[in-house]
């Protein structure tokens, strides 16, 4: 069967829903995944007010990848444990969900420009299933995962985003996951939030909620700030696919806007269809 690449095409092979709603979590320790505190409450109170999608596309902060763009196309997408001096807990937890590889490979044509390209080996890290958890319980919904492109710049990630908009209007919930601020090397358990992650975090609240995305993905507009918030941005790309997902006529919430550990960002958010 020829290959898809016209965009419109795309649209008429994927059934048209209502707009669906699009979620940034930050989602902070992995610890997060088998605790009942703020963070996980608050996530389960989201998962009950959520519309139940036909499938979730999850961008992760923790699968990176260098000059490609992957789309996991996995029909039982694996569950990683991707981290290091946990309880055992935490490495016994699951979540059995189907991938949809049908769904996934349009993925990869929507991204074509993007470097798009299948990939069947990564599966879920802990960004997508420790949150997902709490979202749908059940692990009822087909969910596959797309990768972040480190060898591009920030503005790129809006443009994944924006390319990735239209999967809205056909039942699918774009998920990203990471944080706001996230500076392992100046965790503090127990400490007062840093002065630099709450103006950091505060400063990405106000441009997000003025939509001056170009200002968020302004490396020269952040000045040193951007690293000390962020010595790698793995974690802060997400929250900038999010963004480029929406469009001016969304409502947005913000929950958990808190600081952990003293410089790590919990600031949730959700763009809703007006």
């Amino acid at each position: 069967m020829k290959p898809i690449t016209d965009l419109n095409s795309l649209r008429d092979r994927l059934q048209p829903t209502d707009r669906m709603p699009i979620v940034f979590l930050g989602h902070g320790s992995p610890m997060n995944a088998i605790e009942n505190n703020e963070y996980s409450r608050a996530w389960t109170q989201l998962g009950r007010t959520l519309p139940r999608p036909k499938a979730i596309l999850v961008v992760s902060a923790h699968w990176m990848t260098r000059g490609t763009t992957l789309v996991d196309v996995s029909a039982i997408p694996r569950v990683i444990h991707d981290f290091h001096g946990f309880p055992q807990t935490l490495y016994d937890q699951d979540y059995p969900a189907y991938g949809n590889p049908e769904l996934a490979r349009e993925v990869v044509t929507l991204l074509a420009s993007h470097h798009g390209e299948e990939d069947d080996r990564w599966g879920l890290d802990h960004g997508a299933w420790a949150v997902l958890k709490f979202l749908y319980p059940k692990a009822d919904v087909p969910v596959f995962q797309v990768s972040i492109d480190m060898t591009r710049g920030l503005d790129h990630q809006l443009e994944i985003g924006k390319t990735l908009s239209d999967l809205r209007d056909r039942g699918v919930l774009i998920l990203g996951s990471g944080n706001v601020v996230h500076n392992l090397r100046k965790m503090r358990p127990g400490g007062k939030p840093q002065d630099f992650a709450q103006e950091f975090d505060q400063i990405f609240a106000d441009r997000l909620a003025e939509r001056d995305f170009k200002a968020l993905a302004d490396k020269k507009n952040w000045g040193s700030l951007l690293h000390i918030a962020h010595p790698t941005v793995d974690h802060y790309l997400p929250a900038l696919t999010i963004a480029g997902a929406s469009n001016a006529r969304d409502e947005l919430t913000f929950m958990t806007d808190t600081i952990d550990l003293g410089s790590v960002s919990m600031r949730s958010f959700v763009f809703h269809a007006a």
